[in-house]
């Protein structure tokens, strides 16, 4: 079970780990153990997950979050596959709990009369100063 907060826990039965072989230099421990771990948790098909959650887990711009709502997390920092396990799911956690977050609400605003006639001040500035630089006509 992973407990993220807000009253939402998740399941061990939705979460699915396979031990893969971690990449990168290792020595002679690194082609016989596989102490890396693929995390994979489908977050729309969650019975625990609230709607609105799984909308704004779609909306997030994350690369382990796939079209479909699948979120694949690898975990291969440490040395043993337990302590990747436990990263997996803490980094799970972090990524759920940033999609509880509720954005803040875009208050509208307008430029002031000011900020908008300095605006044209400068445009017209720069116009000139590109006039300038054209051929005299004659």
């Amino acid at each position: 079970m992973l407990e993220i907060g807000g009253g939402v826990t998740v399941p061990g039965n939705e979460l699915v780990f396979s031990a893969i072989r971690a990449q990168g230099a290792g020595g002679q421990n690194v082609n016989k153990v596989a102490s890396a771990v693929h995390l994979r948790f489908d977050s729309q098909h969650s019975a625990v997950l609230p709607d609105h959650l799984k909308q704004r887990l779609l909306s997030l711009s994350d690369r382990r979050i796939g079209k479909d709502g699948v979120i694949t997390i690898k975990a291969q920092r440490h040395r043993t596959q337990e302590q990747n396990r436990r990263d997996a799911l803490l980094r799970l956690k972090d990524l759920l709990q940033k999609g509880m977050a509720r954005p803040k609400p875009r208050k509208r605003t307008r430029p002031s009369r000011r900020q908008r006639e300095k605006r044209l001040q400068q445009k017209s500035h720069r116009s000139e100063l590109k006039a300038k630089r054209r051929p005299v006509r004659e």
